[in-house]
């Protein structure tokens, strides 16, 4: 996993974690355990945003079977995930429609900007 820095941003005191790296930062289940348990011990935040590139492509191929590995762990420990970025030129079906769902759960989301993103997931804790 790559190095990384995050900035805490509240939303209705909800604090999130928004991360700050370049390149990859999540490409397995392992990796994204790593993460959140590094985040919620350091900062106790229980909401984590990444930029879409961040996360690796094979993600983003529902049959790999990683976006669900890595969001099994999201959920397992409770923490909510944002995924900023544009995802209209996601052209697979089955990929638009789990951006879709999960963006109703608002434990995981997709959006298109940090802000959008950080209300989102405070919102989902009330």
């Amino acid at each position: 996993m790559n190095a990384y820095k995050y900035q805490i941003k509240e939303f209705y005191a909800i604090p999130v974690a928004v991360m700050q790296a370049e390149g990859v930062l999540i490409e397995t289940a392992a990796d994204a355990l790593d993460l959140l348990a590094s985040v919620r011990y350091e900062s106790g935040c229980e909401a984590i945003v990444v930029r879409r590139d961040m996360i690796a492509p094979a993600f983003y191929d529902l049959r790999t079977g990683v976006a669900g590995e890595i969001l099994q762990k999201m959920s397992n420990y409770n923490m909510r995930f944002g995924i900023v970025g544009d995802f209209s030129d996601v052209t697979s079906k089955a990929l638009r429609d789990f951006i879709y769902e999960s963006n109703q759960t608002r434990r995981v989301v997709f959006l298109p900007t940090e802000d959008e993103a950080i209300r989102a997931l405070a919102g989902a804790s009330s």
